[in-house]
């Protein structure tokens, strides 16, 4: 690498299965420096996130890295949460009722976390938020400049010109707290936003799982256990024989975004009745003439093509080299 400076990269997660995936990942991306994961709630509630992050930390042999625990309730402090276990298995991690870990959380919280470590590097963090936004929004209530100081965001989520994946309406992640989403998408962040439009494309088949149980790589050989439970319910929800790599995907566009093509514009979030959690992207080909809830809104990016083959290439190689 020479001189090249790493990118620091906070992950914000709720580990579940392609949340492991995605960290490992970054663990073995020689680009990118993690200083830290925050935890969530999503496809486990935020106390199990917790102790998966610490305990995929652990087998990775990375306990320096910190783990700040995220918010157990939704911005609006709504505790009725959507927990997608029966993707992930109860544990998250495919019900392998691995051991507890021995490490624990800092004292601090994901958004205090969050605001100091922009702080301390204005301008060089990223955050890849792979849940629900409520820590990332709770930041930027936290510090009016965080929203300046924060590198990049980069956001698994939503689902643009395409049916979500909650409902016909919503994408996971947004509908998990979409004033959350709102929030953000409206902060004047560096916002990147990787929907399942983008992430569907982009499958680990059959083959490659056998390629992963037949390597010796401890990732490898992790994941290819793990990841049986995954196979099973896309097999059973899709009838695909594979996984779409949702956060893997949301991960690499942050270490290497040439991987994705983006369009610019704003995005609200619907955070009421039938269609709650549904992003709306404004292409801003049209002047309105009134003032609406749309205007004067901050740019973001959606991610609306990928290199599907180069991404699922780069994330056998990381995790089967070792």
């Amino acid at each position: 690498m020479g001189g090249v400076e790493k990118k620091k990269i906070i992950i914000d997660t709720d580990p579940g299965i392609d949340d492991a995936m995605a960290i490992f990942v970054a663990l073995r991306s020689p680009e990118v420096e993690v200083i830290g994961l925050t935890t969530i709630y999503g496809n486990v509630y935020t106390t199990l996130a917790t102790r998966n992050a610490l305990h995929l930390l652990e087998f990775a042999e990375r306990s320096d890295i910190p783990v700040a625990e995220g918010s157990h309730v939704t911005i609006m402090k709504t505790t009725k949460l959507r927990i997608a276990d029966f993707v992930h298995g109860a544990d998250g991690l495919g019900n392998q009722n691995f051991p507890s870990p021995k490490g624990r959380q800092i004292d601090q919280s994901a958004p205090a976390f969050l605001v100091e470590q922009a702080n301390l590097y204005p301008g060089k963090v990223t955050v890849v938020a792979l849940g629900p936004l409520t820590n990332i929004a709770l930041a930027i209530q936290l510090d009016p400049e965080f929203s300046k100081k924060i590198g990049q965001i980069v956001i698994l989520g939503g689902a643009f010109s395409v049916n979500g994946s909650v409902n016909p309406a919503a994408e996971t992640n947004i509908f998990g707290d979409p004033d959350a989403a709102d929030i953000v998408f409206t902060s004047g962040a560096d916002v990147l936003a990787v929907g399942i439009n983008v992430t569907r494309q982009v499958v680990l088949t059959d083959a490659d799982h056998d390629k992963l149980a037949q390597s010796g790589g401890k990732y490898a050989q992790y994941l290819s256990k793990i990841l049986e439970f995954y196979y099973a319910y896309h097999h059973d929800a899709y009838a695909m024989q594979g996984v779409y790599l949702h956060d893997p995907t949301a991960l690499l566009a942050a270490v290497n975004p040439s991987l994705l093509t983006y369009i610019e514009g704003v995005v609200r979030v619907q955070t009421t009745g039938i269609m709650r959690g549904l992003t709306i992207f404004d292409n801003s080909h049209k002047r309105f003439e009134e003032q609406t809830e749309w205007s004067h809104k901050p740019i973001v990016k959606v991610a609306v093509t990928v290199d599907a083959p180069a991404t699922v290439k780069l994330v056998m190689e990381r995790l089967m080299n070792l």
